[in-house]
């Protein structure tokens, strides 16, 4: 298989908000595609790379958040590349349901009542649907790799297995300060929303038993095994907290 590089997109600054591009020698895959409008930062990183919209084979939205999804529908028209999702979070892709933000801390909350997690984003039908524990190779676009059901963020949630042990789990997983990178990198955190910790906590797990020993994710990082690790068995020791579920992004009329 033609080698291949993870390149991060830093859509917002510090590691706030990331996409990622995996580049190999016959083409890329783009992972997220950051919140609405985001499609300038995606084809400059593209150009420094000596590529174009047209170079994505493929683009991988790993869950339905603004952050991760906003500029999906854009970026396959610029592209003409398909978009691959799971089938448990299309309503929100389409916009046909309102999405439930479970907050994870203060952080949570307190993000939760900005504009940014709410901003709307053109809906659309994924091209190709995974069914829940598919399991979707990715040598056909030109990755060594394949992508996988990763529940625990959103019910939808997918994530990324390289055959270089790196993995792309969306918000599986963040690290450092404040959602992003401002201080301590390195060190493994709750994302600002997570439906439950309990099956984050297996999914990180099964993911390093599998061998995965790097991280790349859309808020900080990336993050080496044993950090993740660590987190993934504190995560383990939590119960959901239904209490903090209930804020909604409303549907479009």
């Amino acid at each position: 298989m033609a080698n291949q590089e993870i390149i991060q997109i830093p859509i917002l600054p510090f590691n706030m908000v990331n996409a990622h591009l995996i580049k190999s020698d016959d083409g890329c895959i783009l992972v997220d595609t950051g919140i609405p409008g985001s499609e300038r930062k995606v084809e400059r990183v593209l150009h420094r790379q000596g590529l174009s919209f047209k170079d994505i084979n493929l683009i991988v939205v790993t869950h339905a958040h603004t952050d991760h999804a906003g500029s999906a529908a854009r970026i396959r028209e610029l592209s003409g590349a398909p978009i691959l999702a799971h089938k448990d979070d299309t309503d929100y892709y389409s916009r046909k349901v309102a999405m439930t933000y479970c907050t994870t801390s203060w952080v949570g909350k307190l993000f939760v009542k900005t504009p940014v997690p709410h901003e709307p984003y053109v809906g659309f039908a994924p091209d190709l649907l995974m069914e829940y524990a598919e399991t979707i190779s990715l040598k056909d676009f030109g990755v060594d790799g394949f992508v996988r059901h990763t529940a625990g963020h959103t019910p939808g949630s997918i994530g990324i297995e390289l055959a270089s042990q790196d993995a792309l789990v969306g918000d599986l997983i963040a690290s450092g300060i404040l959602i992003g990178g401002i201080a301590f990198n390195g060190r493994a955190i709750r994302p600002p929303f997570e439906d439950d910790p309990q099956i984050v906590a297996r999914e990180l797990e099964r993911l390093v038993s599998s061998g995965a020993k790097r991280f790349h994710m859309g808020h900080g990082g990336p993050l080496e095994a044993p950090e993740v690790l660590r987190h993934a068995k504190a995560l383990a020791k939590l119960h959901r907290d239904h209490s903090a579920c209930g804020q909604h992004v409303s549907a479009p009329q």
